[in-house]
């Protein structure tokens, strides 16, 4: 029998969300840590997004997984997957 589970291309993201007083729509902030090129020095670079959040169920503090989507407003383009608290 062949798996007919189709991958997605889509990007995910775990982040955290920091702020979420608007209608439907958290800030969240997603943290990488990479290496400096010459030095390899290991430092964090941090990223606010737009998520929608259709329950309005994220609380500031919450991890979210993140996974981008067709552009819902001027500059969201990202949903809310999952929610741990």
């Amino acid at each position: 029998m062949e798996n007919n589970k189709k991958q997605s291309n889509k990007r995910r993201f775990v982040a955290t969300v920091v702020s979420d007083k608007m209608d439907k729509t958290v800030v969240v902030k997603v943290d990488r840590t990479i290496s400096h090129a010459k030095y390899g020095k290991r430092y964090t670079v941090s990223k606010r997004l737009k998520a929608h959040d259709e329950g309005n169920t994220a609380k500031v503090g919450d991890q979210v997984l993140i996974e981008e989507t067709a552009p819902k407003s001027k500059d969201k383009n990202w949903r809310i997957v999952n929610q741990s608290k």
